[in-house]
């Protein structure tokens, strides 16, 4: 598995791959706005024979309503067949460490359907973001969002933080369910 910064020829094999795994589907200007705008944010995931199994799609806020320099992630998607092997959060980390090396963001930011389990998990757990928001009818379809940020660009330190919330959630619930026995 190859993870590799996006160029302007693969967008259209990405937006390829957001058809097949995302409900919410962007038209090709919006690609182009931002492999334009911030071609060192963007990666994708490709497997031997170079076909594109995942992607992320990133940019920096234009004009942050904090006034703090910060990236966010547009979409973020991995083939069906090539997910838990760890690839999203390879992209994720390409793409958090370009913010912050680039264009020095503080953190970053994103929006995940509420009714996604697994990229919460993901974001969360593993790479240590927080809800910051949640967002109502955000989505086409009416579902809502939750407005997740991570600190330092969803670094180690982000992760290492989300881990410790997990488990730290993990042993209350815990207790809380011996306690109601």
């Amino acid at each position: 598995m190859n993870v590799r910064n996006a160029r302007p020829e693969d967008l259209i094999n990405m937006q390829h791959c957001n058809l097949l795994c995302l409900p919410e589907n962007y038209q090709m200007k919006y690609y182009l706005y931002h492999g334009l705008s911030w071609p060192q944010l963007s990666y994708l995931a490709e497997d031997e024979g170079g076909k594109i199994v995942g992607y992320v799609l990133a940019k920096m806020e234009e004009d942050p309503d904090d006034q703090v320099p910060h990236g966010h992630i547009t979409s973020l998607a991995v083939k069906r067949t090539y997910r838990r092997l760890g690839i999203a959060r390879k992209l994720m980390d390409q793409a958090s460490r370009a913010m912050v090396e680039c264009f020095d963001a503080q953190y970053v930011s994103l929006h995940v359907r509420v009714s996604n389990r697994a990229a919460l998990n993901l974001y969360q757990t593993t790479l240590g973001f927080e809800i910051t928001d949640r967002e109502p009818k955000y989505y086409a379809d009416g579902e809502r969002a939750l407005a997740d940020k991570a600190q330092d660009g969803g670094g180690e330190a982000s992760k290492e933080e989300g881990g410790k919330r997990a488990k730290s959630k993990k042993q209350t619930q815990q207790s809380d369910a011996y306690n109601e026995e």
